[in-house]
């Protein structure tokens, strides 16, 4: 074998074997990749399980409705930076009626004197806080229609509010509900400077691992009083 068909011959291996190491680079990254999407997952999913533990251990026992209602949103104040909390809760238990009254629990996060410390009045305070907007009608709608609704769902069921709000404002409405039997909502929402972190998938996704048990608590406490009412 003479030298120059010699050299044709190594340059081919040598070509064949860059091609086949960047064929093998190309696939040790994509198992790199998924392995971190999986671990960021994994961790992600720890975090849920943690804040889940978390939140049932703290409101465990509890019987007074308010006590209750109070544990779960300093719970979820802790997990959710920056979170205004909104309990809807209907007075009467059937939601399947035309019109049913609510009450609000109010849970303003702790670092909110006012909602928004920049605001140059009381009025423009007042245009940050979106349940100030919510109709009876609207309420109405959010919580028959069990399930989460965002600022464009709830547009869409009616909400009419200042476009200051709007522009300042992340929100979600999450429903709580057990056995196919409501219990009302929680309204959760950043505002100011908070909306420039907009609430996330994850963050709701916290939320909805706990609604369930969080729902059925809320009846217990509802049942309990009505059994300690003397007859």
């Amino acid at each position: 074998m003479n030298d120059e068909k010699r050299n044709k011959r190594v340059r081919l291996l040598v070509s064949r074997l860059n091609k086949e190491r960047k064929k093998q680079a190309k696939q040790i990254d994509i198992l790199c990749n998924d392995f971190v999407i999986a671990q960021k997952d994994f961790i992600k999913a720890l975090k849920t399980i943690g804040f889940a533990a978390d939140f049932y251990e703290g409101i465990s026992g509890l019987t007074d409705l308010n006590e209750l209602v109070t544990a779960s949103a300093n719970l979820i104040q802790n997990q959710i930076q920056d979170a205004n909390i909104v309990f809807f809760l209907p007075v009467n238990d059937n939601l399947d009626c035309r019109q049913t009254s609510f009450e609000m629990h109010i849970f303003e996060h702790p670092g909110a004197p006012g909602i928004d410390p920049l605001a140059s009045s009381e009025i423009e305070v007042e245009d940050r806080r979106i349940e100030n907007f919510f109709t009876a009608e609207l309420v109405n709608e959010i919580g028959k229609s069990n399930r989460i609704c965002l600022i464009e769902d709830m547009l869409g069921m009616g909400l009419q509010c200042s476009p200051a709000c709007l522009e300042k404002i992340s929100a979600a409405a999450l429903p709580l509900s057990s056995r196919n039997s409501s219990v009302g909502f929680i309204l959760i929402y950043r505002c100011s400077r908070s909306s420039q972190k907009p609430l996330t998938a994850d963050e709701l996704k916290c939320l909805v691992q706990v609604s369930s048990g969080l729902a059925r608590s809320i009846a217990a406490c509802r049942d309990f009083v009505h059994i300690a009412e003397p007859t």
